[in-house]
Parts: C-alpha cells; sequence; structure tokens
C-alpha cells in the first residue's frame, strides 16, 4: 500500500535524468541545456486529451498498467506545478482515477501524487490566465471535497494537507522560465468560488468514527472559515449544529475541542449570527456545550484548559440570547447558576465540592461572564424559581458592603473591586424580577448603608481600572453610580412595599444629603459621572414622591434647594454632551413630582423666584424642553400666587411671559404649517388651526387603545399649554405685547372655539345623514333614485370579466326597494321556550299557541295559551 512517509521519502530523492550511463564502464555524459530546452524538460510535451482517451477505454488486457504509466509520467511532468491552462483536464484524469478505486486498488497511489501536487502553487503563463481559466480552477478546486467520499484514509488526509497548503503555500522548488506563480490568494478565492467548504463540511458526515480524519478535516475547515464566503456556505450546510453536536466526542489529543470552537467562532464573526444562533439552540448542542464546560470547570487546570472553557461560556451566553433556546431543559441553566455562586454561597452539590478558582486572569474573566449570562438568562421568566433556588440576590448582596480592612481576600484589591461593581450592575438587572428575595435579604437597607459608605471620607483608593470602574479612580464614585442605578431599578417598579420601606429607611433625606455633598466635590475631572450620580438621585426622588404626599413633605425645603441650584446652571454647558442635559429633564421631572401638589413646597420654589428661573429655561427656546416647562407652569399657575410671578418676569431687552409665549406659539404653528398671513391673520376660516401634516396625513385605522391623531396633536405641541397658560392669566392686561401679539393673542384666545368646530362639522354631517334617510323613507321618487345610485356603485365595484363556465349567483333580493346593503351572512335567533313550549314540545301544539298575522311569526306582548287535549278525547 502506498503511504504518505514513502511519497515524502520519494519526493526527497535528486533527479537524475540529465545524467546518462552508455557503457559498463559508467562514464557520465554531460550536455548543455538551454534555455527552450530547460522549459521542455520542465514541462515535456504530453497531450492529456490521449490520456483521458485511454482511461475511457474498456476491455483491454494491458489496459490498466497502461493507465497507470500514464498518470505517473502526467505527475512527473508537472512535478513542480500544474500550469492553469491545463487544470481542467488534470482533474479530470484525476476523476476517472477516483471512480476506478473502488475497484482498482492500485489507482489510490496516482490520485494521491496529484492531489499532493496540487498542493503547490498554480502556475500561469500570462498575467491574464487568472481570469481566463478561473472557471475551470473554481469547477477543479470544489472537485477535491468530492473526493473526500473515497474510503482511503491516506487520500482524504491528503487532501486536508492540499487545502491547508493553500493558506502556507510554499514556492516551487525550481524556478521554471516563462511561468509565474500565480497570486497567493488565488487558490482561496477558487475555493470560495467552487463551495468547497460546503462539501468538507458534508464530508464529516462520512467520517464520525474516524478520528484522526475527522481532525484534518477540522484542520482544513478551521482554514476553510478565515473567510466570510466560505463560513456562509458552511452555515447553509448546518455546520455549526453539525459541530457542536460532537464537541463532546472522545478526542484524548483535545484537538476535536479547539478546532470546533475556533470554527464556531468564525462562523458567528463572519456569517449570518442569528442563523448560527438558530442552529445552535437545540437540545442536542447544548447538552453537548453543557457536558464540555462542566468537564472543563472541574477538571481544567492548565491555562489552555481555562481559556477554552471560557470561549465555551461566551459560545454559551450568545445561545442564551435567543429565547427559544432549550437552556432549562438541557440543564444547562441551572448548572452557570449552581458555577456562578457556589464561591459566595456554601453549596453541598457534589459537582462543587472542594472546588475554589484561584485569582488567576482566566478565573476572574470566569467570574464575570457569569455574572453576566446571569443577566440573560433572568430575561426568562421560566428561569425566576433557579434564580430563586440558587439564591442569587444572597450571592451578589456579599458584595454590596464596605470592603473589610485585614481580611484574606480571593481576588486582588483591583479585581474584587471590579467584581463588585459588576455584581451590582447584575443586581440591577436581576432584583427587579425577585422582588420578594429582594426584600427578604433586606436589600434597601443593605444599599442605602453601602452608599452611606461611599459618601463618607474614609480614605479609599479606588483603582477605576474596569469598564464599570471608569471615572472613579481614587473615590467611590463608580460605587456610588451603580448603587444608585440599583435603587432606580426598584424605584422604578412603582412598588408600594419597595418605596414606602426606603422612605422609613429615611433614603429621602439621604439622597438629598449626597447631592448636596456632591455640589462640594465638583471638579471637572470627575464632571461626568457626578452629574449622572445627579440625576439619578433626582430621579429616584422623583420616583419616591410621585402620588406620596408624605414624601413630598419629607422632599421639603432642602429637596428644593438642590432644584433650584441646578437651574441656576450656565445654559451655555448644555451644549457641551456631558450631561447637564439629562441633569435638566431629571430637574423638570422632579419639580413636577416632588414640589407640584405639596403648597408649602410650592411657595417655598416661588419665594426663591423659581418660576423666574422656569421662565429663563423657557426663553432659551430649546424645543426639547418647551413642551415639559409650559406643562410645569400649567400645573403651577392653579397656585394663585403665581401670576403674580409670571407677569412680574422679565426676560432680554425687557421681554414679558406673555410676549414670550405668543411667540414660541408663532414658532410652533410656523413648524407646523399652520397658514397665516404677513400680519398674522387667519387665512383658511374654515381650517384655522389645521397644519400641512393634518392635511397630508391618510386615514390610518387604530387599535382601540391607541390615542387618535386628535389627541397627539393636542399632546405633543405646545399650543395647548400655551392656551392653558395664557387662560389662567385671563388674557387680559397682558404687559408688553405688540399689534402682532394682539393679533395672535385673538387666536389663542379662540383655540377651543376653533377645536370644536371639528365637533359641529361632525354634528352637521350627522344631521344631513338622518336627512337623507328620512327623505328616503317618506319619498317613493328618492329612495328609487337612491336605490339605483347604490345599484350602479356596487356594481362598477365588480371585476368586468367572469371566468367561463362561471356561476353567478346575486347577492341582493331582486325587487327589494331598500338601500340598506343585503349581506351574506344571516343571523337567525332562536324562538324563546316559553312560547314554543320547549325542546321536546309537539310542533303542531306550540304553533296553536301562537297567533298567526299576515303569514310570519310576529312577538306579541301576551299569548293565550290553548289546553291541550286529552289523550282519551277522541277528538
Amino acid at each position: 500500500m502506498f503511504t504518505a512517509e514513502a511519497a515524502e521519502k520519494a519526493e526527497a530523492r535528486e533527479p537524475s535524468s540529465r545524467i546518462k550511463f552508455s557503457s559498463p564502464r559508467q562514464i557520465p555524459i554531460v550536455g548543455v541545456v538551454t534555455e527552450d530546452e530547460e522549459v521542455q524538460g520542465a514541462f515535456k510535451s504530453m497531450d492529456l486529451n490521449r490520456v483521458i482517451k485511454l482511461f475511457e477505454e474498456t476491455g483491454k488486457d494491458d489496459l490498466e498498467e497502461r493507465q497507470l504509466k500514464s498518470v505517473k509520467k502526467l505527475v512527473q511532468c508537472y512535478q513542480n506545478g500544474f500550469p492553469l491552462r491545463d487544470l481542467a483536464q488534470i482533474f479530470k484524469i484525476l476523476n476517472l482515477c477516483a471512480e476506478k478505486i473502488k475497484t482498482q486498488p492500485h489507482f489510490i497511489e496516482p490520485a494521491y501524487n496529484i492531489i499532493k501536487l496540487c498542493g503547490l502553487p498554480f502556475l500561469k503563463k500570462k498575467a491574464s490566465d487568472e481570469i481566463t481559466y478561473a472557471e475551470d480552477t473554481a469547477n477543479s478546486v470544489g472537485l477535491l471535497g468530492d473526493l473526500m467520499k473515497i474510503q482511503n484514509s491516506e487520500l482524504r488526509i491528503q487532501i486536508c494537507k492540499c487545502i491547508i497548503d493553500f493558506y502556507h503555500a510554499e514556492p516551487p522548488k525550481k524556478h521554471i522560465p516563462g511561468y509565474q506563480q500565480a497570486s497567493s490568494s488565488y487558490k482561496i478565492k477558487m475555493a470560495e468560488v467552487g463551495g468547497l467548504a460546503k462539501t468538507m463540511i458534508q464530508s464529516l458526515k462520512l467520517l464520525e468514527n474516524q478520528l484522526v480524519e475527522k481532525l484534518w478535516v477540522l484542520k482544513a475547515l478551521q482554514h476553510l472559515s478565515t473567510s466570510e464566503v466560505n463560513c456562509t456556505l458552511m452555515v447553509k450546510a448546518q455546520a455549526a449544529s453539525g459541530i457542536c453536536a460532537h464537541l463532546n466526542d472522545p478526542d484524548p489529543s483535545g484537538q476535536l475541542l479547539f478546532r470546533s470552537s475556533e470554527i464556531l467562532w468564525n462562523l458567528l464573526e463572519k456569517s449570518s449570527k442569528e442563523e448560527v444562533i438558530q442552529q445552535l439552540s437545540n437540545l442536542k448542542c447544548l447538552l453537548a456545550l453543557k457536558e464540555v464546560f462542566k468537564n472543563l470547570f472541574i477538571r481544567g487546570v492548565s491555562h489552555y484548559d481555562r481559556q477554552l472553557r471560557n470561549d465555551i461560556l461566551v459560545i454559551t451566553t450568545i445561545i442564551s440570547q435567543n429565547p427559544g433556546a432549550p437552556m432549562i431543559e438541557s440543564g444547562f441553566t441551572r448548572d452557570l447558576i449552581l458555577f456562578a455562586t457556589f464561591n459566595e454561597v456554601k453549596s453541598q452539590n457534589p459537582l462543587v465540592k472542594g472546588l475554589k478558582l484561584s485569582n488567576s486572569y482566566e478565573d476572574f474573566e470566569l467570574k464575570k461572564l457569569l455574572f453576566n449570562i446571569i443577566v440573560i438568562l433572568c430575561k426568562d421568566l421560566s428561569t425566576i424559581q433557579l434564580l430563586i433556588d440558587g439564591k442569587v440576590i444572597l450571592a451578589l448582596f456579599t458584595y454590596v458592603k464596605r470592603p473589610e480592612k485585614h481580611k484574606i481576600l480571593e481576588w486582588s484589591a483591583a479585581q474584587y473591586e471590579e467584581l463588585q461593581l459588576h455584581a451590582i450592575a447584575t443586581l440591577s438587572s436581576v432584583a427587579p424580577f425577585l422582588i420578594d428575595e429582594y426584600m427578604f435579604y433586606n436589600g434597601n437597607a443593605q444599599v442605602l448603608e453601602f452608599l452611606a459608605w461611599c459618601d463618607n471620607e474614609d480614605s479609599f483608593f479606588s483603582h477605576g481600572n474596569s469598564f464599570h470602574g471608569a471615572g472613579g479612580r481614587g473615590n467611590k464614585f463608580a460605587q456610588m453610580r451603580y448603587s444608585l442605578r440599583l435603587l432606580r431599578a426598584m424605584v422604578y417598579l412603582e412598588n408600594d412595599t419597595i418605596n414606602k420601606d426606603l422612605c422609613e429607611k429615611g433614603a429621602i433625606q439621604q439622597l438629598i444629603g449626597i447631592f448636596k455633598n456632591t455640589i462640594s466635590k465638583y471638579n471637572d475631572k470627575e464632571e461626568a459621572i457626578l452629574l449622572e450620580i445627579q440625576s439619578d438621585i433626582l430621579l429616584i426622588l422623583s420616583g419616591l414622591c410621585e402620588h406620596h404626599i408624605p414624601g413630598k413633605e419629607i422632599f421639603g425645603t432642602g429637596g428644593v434647594d438642590i432644584i433650584l441650584h441646578v437651574m441656576k446652571t450656565d445654559p451655555k454647558k448644555l451644549q457641551s454632551g456631558l450631561g447637564y442635559n439629562v441633569l435638566l429633564y431629571s430637574t423638570l421631572d422632579s419639580i413636577w413630582c416632588c414640589i407640584l401638589g405639596c403648597y408649602p413646597s410650592e411657595d417655598y420654589f416661588l419665594e426663591k423666584e423659581g418660576i423666574f428661573l422656569l421662565l429663563d429655561l423657557l426663553a432659551l427656546n430649546q424645543k426639547k424642553f418647551c413642551n415639559l416647562i409650559l406643562g410645569i407652569m400649567v400645573e403651577f399657575c392653579d397656585n394663585p400666587k403665581t401670576a403674580a410671578h409670571v407677569n412680574a418676569w422679565r426676560g432680554k431687552k425687557d421681554q414679558t411671559a406673555a410676549s414670550l409665549l405668543i411667540k414660541l406659539w408663532r414658532k410652533e404653528e410656523k413648524e407646523l404649517g399652520v397658514k397665516r398671513d404677513k400680519y398674522g391673520k387667519i387665512v383658511d376660516t374654515k381650517k384655522p388651526l389645521f397644519t400641512s401634516f393634518q392635511e397630508e396625513q391618510k386615514i390610518i385605522p387604530l387599535p382601540a387603545n391607541c390615542p387618535t391623531i386628535a389627541v397627539m396633536d393636542v399632546a405633543e405641541n405646545i399650543r395647548a399649554k400655551i392656551y392653558a397658560v395664557l387662560g389662567k392669566l385671563d388674557f387680559e392686561n397682558l404687559p408688553g405685547l405688540s399689534a402682532e401679539d394682539f393679533v395672535t393673542l385673538c387666536i389663542i384666545h379662540r383655540y377651543l372655539d376653533f377645536k370644536i368646530q371639528a365637533t359641529h362639522k361632525q354634528r352637521e354631517l350627522a344631521n344631513k345623514s338622518w336627512g337623507n334617510f328620512l327623505a328616503r323613507t317618506s319619498n317613493a321618487k328618492t329612495l328609487k333614485k337612491a336605490k339605483r345610485l347604490q345599484e350602479k356603485a356596487i356594481e362598477s365595484s365588480r371585476y368586468g370579466e367572469r371566468p367561463p363556465n362561471a356561476i353567478f349567483h346575486r347577492t341582493d333580493i331582486k325587487g327589494l326597494n331598500a338601500t340598506v346593503p343585503s349581506g351574506g351572512v344571516v343571523t337567525v335567533e332562536s324562538t324563546p321556550a316559553r312560547l314554543v313550549g320547549g325542546p321536546l314540545a309537539d310542533t303542531d301544539i306550540a304553533l296553536k299557541k301562537l297567533p298567526i298575522r299576515g303569514g310570519a311569526l310576529q312577538k306579541v306582548k301576551a299569548v293565550k295559551t290553548v289546553d291541550e287535549p286529552k289523550k282519551s278525547d277522541p277528538t
């Protein structure tokens, strides 16, 4: 049997074709070889068509020997590589050899030698050969994958080596004048066009019990999967599920797992991620991933094992993002929760008995990856009970505490800080789904206590190296930021138990104190993180005080002071991009939720010139703030003290509040495309408030729970709010108005009248419709005319051409003088049982009980019952 080792030895021998021995004394005769002769020596003249014809012959005795001899001569002729022009014929000969292997094993060696030469760079005589012979080359290279069907180990391995050589091409041993090597990427490109990756994936099904061959195929696929085109082809051939399902197959070398995971990574990165995830989201793949991860987690000791374990976990994390993946059914979710919490919560599970993580980089990354996958898993409500059983909340809360001095930690200080921040961030996602667990472990108390430590002046040097620790180097701002995010997530649930518990524990006063301290700690270096902290504090306060009068009273003057401080911020900073816009939004929300509705706070806000600050913000003409500010102004105007403050305000160039509001009205109408003349007067009296958007808007059917376009118009544009504010000021004695302002003021004053006008129009249409109905019922000519118009409209709406031999069924009743369309569905109501005597009553007797009027059964107020005749009566 010909082997790869024998081929390599044969290749290593020096050629001696130029030395001839003509006598027994073996005296060599050396001749001078010209350049043309050298080319002919490199590629001896060979008729490939003759070789093909020879292979197609049958029935001769010495045919096999001649065929083998011709292929051997071919291999010697092209020992420095195949020219592109001859490639199609050479691969046809290779295919003919492959067809004979099953019955004539002697053809394995020639096929092996031809495939081996395919690993050498292809040769081109002209620069255009790469384009001219591209189709032939692609078809030839694609044939290599089909040859994997031959049941011969050496041949399959050589095919894989040949493919790998595409990516590690070596120059020919000898330069051939007149030829040059094809570009290094040419073979790779032709493999893509020829669909080689797809056929190689399909060959894996033939090698389930041949480990050595399978490893070579995976190595070849590992190289092929570096291309996006090949990855797309592989995914179409179900590569992801096929490879993943066999991850846990026995392999002492460990190559199968390594190469398979590398291929899966490439498929996820270079092809349709959604399609790959869909292929991996089945029970067989997840069971294989679970067993592989479990074995590496428990038994992996080397750096390589831990790195591979983390790669498998990342792939699992990507799959778990698919809600349809059977993570729970496979048992993988339960194991992941156990591995994520066993360090913090002692477990008797034998899987983790005696198991301990080190502070190596790989184990540190593993811990963060486990926190991350818990965030993804908790989105599936079916996982909630598993999270409760695994005591995830308890495990995460072990990080929500101040670092204890002189305590030996498993992690370095920098590692522990990053895990602490990651754990708190994980709590922000998980705790809202586990409210009972959060309250059982006194979550509010623990977070407030941790916040108190973050706010005090204890010496603490944080590293701030991680993503979560950004902006927190040398301080506790990062810890404070993530703790506030956790509180914000819980407050946003609007759970009375949680919010009431926070208020009782003094959260409002504590948060106001923290806000004031951040003002004193302000510096340019940590400006962005401080603004985020202040915004979160205000949002939490809004959540605690909204719909809760006692909370608003606790907020009091101290809370109003911090709001006024933010409102005095330099307007230029709103454009800085550091977060002042978000802080202002949070501040306006706090005014709405924490001050409005609490009269002492409202009065204090007015005394401190809060209305002046609101109007100053409104005068900035920032459209994103106008709607919210005007909404606050409308509510504040219910306070009788507000009107005096509004009228007393003066802006730039001595502008009054009324003038500002009217100016905003005109600007809004201009943007909406409302028609006005140059003096601001109404142009279209029939549609005085109609916008260009409303004219272009088509009728769109909406669900019953969606607000109509008219409602959205009132809610989104600011005209209704301006009308409400000016209405609270009585539209009279408004200072600082120009002639144009008075014209606009008249339109604003009639705003509601113009809006009821639409109601009048609808009422007119309804009245007109009722009048038409009365005319049809009282005048026969009008009824007939209406009937003719209706029939004409129905006929014009029908399809003109009818199919041949079609039967036409009329949907109306002929001769019926009615203009109500008849439908194809008839509702039949059963006769009441009290009239017919029940379901078992005799029909004839039942009919005797009913009076007959005009041949039809009619409903009557009273029915006289006729006594049934006795059975003994002969009548």
